[in-house]
C-alpha cells in the first residue's frame, strides 16, 4: 500500500529534546500549515537497539554513539507526513541541519538548540523515506490522504 506513494510521503521525527520541551504541538502546527497531511503518528521510547538499527548509515562515524544515546534518551515522536514533493518540501521546512544554519522560521531555527539535539529528523530522500515509514509504522497504521472520501 505504501509502496504506491513514492514521492508522496516522508518520515518526521520529533526528537527527545523537542519532546521534553513541549514543542511537539507548536512544531505539528507548524506542518500541517505547510500543507502536509498527517498519515500516521505515535509517540514511543526507541530503544538502542533499535536506534543503532534504524541509524545504521551512520555506524562508522564518530558521532554514531553519542546519536544512538541521545535517540534513546526519551519520547520520540515519529509522523509519516503526505504531500506531492513531502521528501523536498520538507527538508525545506525543517532547515539546515546545524540549526546555526537553518534559515529563519525554519523548525530547526525555532525549536532546535544545537546540531546534535536539532528538534527533527526529515527523510533525506524518496527510498529512504518509504523505508523509514515501515521502520515505524506497520501498513495497519497509516492513513493515507487519497484513502478518504
Amino acid at each position: 500500500m505504501i509502496d504506491r506513494m513514492f514521492g508522496k510521503i516522508t518520515l518526521s521525527i520529533i526528537k527527545p529534546d523537542a519532546v521534553q520541551k513541549e514543542y511537539v504541538i507548536p512544531i505539528l502546527c507548524k506542518i500541517i500549515h505547510a500543507g502536509f497531511h498527517i498519515a500516521a503518528l505515535k509517540m514511543t521510547e526507541l530503544s538502542k537497539k533499535s536506534a543503532k538499527k534504524f541509524y545504521a548509515e551512520h555506524k562508522n562515524k564518530l558521532f554514531f554513539e553519542s546519536l544512538i544515546r541521545f535517540m534513546s534518551s526519551g519520547p520520540i515522536v515519529s509522523v509519516i507526513l503526505e504531500k506531492e514533493n513531502a521528501v523536498k518540501d520538507f527538508r525545506i521546512l525543517i532547515g539546515e541541519t546545524n540549526p546555526v544554519y537553518a534559515k529563519k522560521g525554519t523548525i530547526r531555527n525555532l525549536y532546535a538548540s544545537s546540531l546534535e539535539k536539532n528538534a527533527i529528523h526529515g527523510s533525506d530522500n524518496n527510498q529512504n523515506a518509504l523505508k523509514e515509514c515501515l521502520f515505524y509504522f506497520s501498513n495497519r497504521e497509516i492513513f493515507l490522504k487519497e484513502n478518504f472520501c
